[in-house]
């Protein structure tokens, strides 16, 4: 739950969320979803990893 701790998220909230994902998106469009979320979440991370090799990098050969 504490990835939902800076939304200000409770568990009713959350549960009608999936449940208005559900109906909007059907049960079997879901776990495509939750893959392709994963996907671009993967991605993200990886930038922000190069991005910070290179902010390291850059500033270990300037000192």
């Amino acid at each position: 739950m504490d990835t939902f701790l800076f939304l200000n998220l409770g568990a009713g909230e959350i549960i009608i969320i999936a449940l208005v994902v559900l109906l909007l998106f059907g049960g079997k469009k879901i776990p495509e979803l939750m893959r392709g979320l994963g996907k671009g979440v993967k991605s993200f991370k990886s930038g922000m990893n190069e991005i910070e090799k290179d902010i390291n990098d850059n500033i270990n050969t300037n000192n």
